[in-house]
């Protein structure tokens, strides 16, 4: 989609990237392939050799953008840490995971990079533990419950589900083995109690990438480290706890230790793309580092951290989470908002951005998304001769639709800037609303009716790549799945038309004295007014009727009965009484 143009925009806006020199290229390949972890500077970034996307994206490994580069061209490696399956997923789960699904669908859809995307699930765990005894059930009973909830709720969400979905205690044999690795690279060690802890002083100025370092106490709990920052890779399974044999004694492994091994097993020693919340920066993507490049002794196994902002409950300045209590089910949420909404409130911002959640910032989603679903329904009224409008200034339409086109694709490319590539899009529409102003007369002038195909045809797109469909909104499939109710409302909106257009017609002139509207039949206003009445009803029903002079339209609403009849109430543009 969009594959020639999207290639000439970026090759018209590509800045030059300053990169390692030849000699530096050399020698980082001699380092990655000697198998020396330590030969590579702490903490400096390596830029990737390979396919230059002629993307932008901030990695948190340097906290500025940087020139996306992959390691094949035209395919993305991407891991993201799953969710641990003790409870009902959250609002605050659902931000996180939404924003990367579009910013995956835009690498896919708009850039055609093929997107791998392997997600881990994590389903032993001390929560998942406690829950389990709480609830008096095995823990792989509730692991699975809450396991197969979340996946439905990604799908409700439509979050496009990924290549793989991994478990860990499907994997814990290809941990113990992981861990030995890293023993015998000489940077783990185990204890006589049964735990293995990794060497934190083994590696150096290489830990803390992501700056959590310099303040870490470690991991409370156990004084047989050799460093307070130490932290568990196994550790001896309690009693009536699960467990696992390992050379170390029967337990389970540590939390970070998974999905470093389940990512490897999938991408080896090499990844493009790390994603998850920014909570997760520290001390978990540091430990995963850590683990990795111990493993693997390579100088830069991630070669892209991406991590998403908080989700807030406006007014509360502590991110939404289960421990504090202050979240809303992703069930709850699609009692009274829909997955199309969600997706809009997660545009507005930038996926690396703090959101705040609240009745008035999902108004304004549902607003946007309105003002979009109005002005196609619009235009294809137009198109189809039912609304009669002034000549249209066609060659500023064609305009406004090419400088759209190349202000989304530049806004995409620079750190996936979502806001500004709305912003765009909506520029458009409002260009093109300015053109549909409804006369109740038609001049006669010519009409032009292939750009508004092109700008409705070219939003749908847009809104493809961002897993926005208007035409199969949950409203709309509950409309299809009534088989003629369509076409039931189609011929009702027909009779009321002849009944309008008949109550509308005017004497020759106006009676005197008469206090109605001049020219109209006396004996004929109840009939307008119950017109009047037949549109407003509807509208609690998600039906919207608008009039255009002597003929009608109708659409199916998306927005809550009350905001339909208002806007009934509000954007129509000839009143009949």
């Amino acid at each position: 989609m969009w594959r020639h143009s999207v290639r000439s925009v970026l090759r018209g806006a590509q800045l030059f990237h300053g990169g390692l020199s030849t000699a530096q290229c050399v020698n980082t390949v001699r380092t990655r392939l000697s198998g020396s972890c330590c030969s590579v500077s702490g903490k400096n970034w390596i830029r990737p050799s390979g396919f230059d996307t002629g993307l932008k994206t901030f990695n948190s490994l340097t906290k500025q953008k940087e020139p996306l580069i992959l390691t094949r061209e035209g395919v993305a490696t991407w891991y993201s840490c799953g969710p641990t399956v003790y409870d009902h997923a959250h609002l605050g789960h659902a931000c996180s995971y939404v924003r990367f699904d579009i910013l995956q669908r835009i690498l896919s859809k708009l850039f055609g990079i093929t997107v791998i995307h392997a997600m881990v699930i994590t389903d032993i765990d001390d929560k998942i533990i406690k829950r389990s005894w709480e609830e008096n059930v095995s823990p792989s009973i509730i692991s699975l419950m809450y396991e197969d909830e979340f996946k439905k709720d990604m799908l409700s969400l439509k979050v496009t589900p990924p290549a793989v979905y991994l478990r860990v205690t499907e994997n814990v044999h290809h941990i113990v083995a992981f861990i030995e690795r890293i023993i015998q690279n000489g940077h783990a060690y185990a204890t006589k109690e049964g735990d293995v802890f990794f060497d934190i002083q083994s590696i150096g100025d290489r830990y803390g990438k992501f700056g959590g370092a310099v303040d870490s106490q470690g991991e409370p709990g156990n004084t047989n480290k050799r460093d307070a920052r130490d932290f568990a890779l196994w550790k001896p399974s309690k009693p009536q706890e699960p467990y696992w044999e390992s050379p170390w004694g029967r337990g389970r492994p540590g939390w970070h230790i998974e999905c470093s091994t389940i990512a490897s097993s999938m991408f080896g020693s090499q990844l493009d793309i790390h994603s998850g919340g920014i909570d997760l920066a520290f001390p978990h993507h540091e430990n995963e580092v850590a683990q990795s490049e111990a493993y693997h002794q390579c100088g830069q196994w991630a070669n892209y951290f991406l991590h998403s902002g908080h989700l807030h409950l406006k007014g509360s300045a502590e991110k939404m989470s289960k421990s504090l209590k202050n979240y809303i089910t992703i069930k709850d949420f699609l009692q009274s908002y829909s997955a199309n909404e969600f997706r809009m409130f997660c545009l507005l911002a930038k996926y690396r951005s703090a959101i705040d959640y609240s009745d008035s910032s999902m108004s304004e989603a549902q607003t946007s998304l309105g003002t979009i679903s109005t002005f196609i329904h619009d235009a294809q009224a137009y198109m189809k001769g039912q609304l009669q409008c002034s000549a249209v200034q066609e060659a500023f339409l064609w305009e406004r639709l090419v400088e759209t086109k190349s202000s989304v694709v530049k806004a995409l490319a620079e750190d996936f800037d979502t806001p500004r590539a709305i912003s765009a899009l909506m520029n458009m529409i409002y260009h093109g609303n300015c053109q549909l102003q409804p006369v109740s007369k038609s001049d006669g002038a010519a009409r032009s009716p292939a750009v508004f195909a092109a700008m409705t045809s070219y939003i749908r797109d847009v809104l493809d790549v961002f897993g926005i469909d208007l035409l199969h909104s949950k409203e709309a499939d509950a409309v299809s799945h009534g088989g003629s109710l369509e076409g039931v409302v189609d011929q009702l909106t027909r009779f009321r038309s002849e009944v309008r257009a008949f109550a509308l017609a005017r004497r020759d002139a106006p009676t005197s004295g008469s206090t109605n509207k001049p020219g109209l039949y006396q004996e004929r206003i109840p009939l307008l007014k119950a017109c009047d009445t037949l549109r407003d009803g509807l509208a609690p029903f998600g039906v919207l009727i608008k009039d255009r002079g002597a003929t009608s339209t109708w659409e199916i609403t998306q927005g809550e009965p009350s905001k339909s009849r208002q806007r009934v109430q509000n954007k129509d543009q000839e009143t009949s009484s």
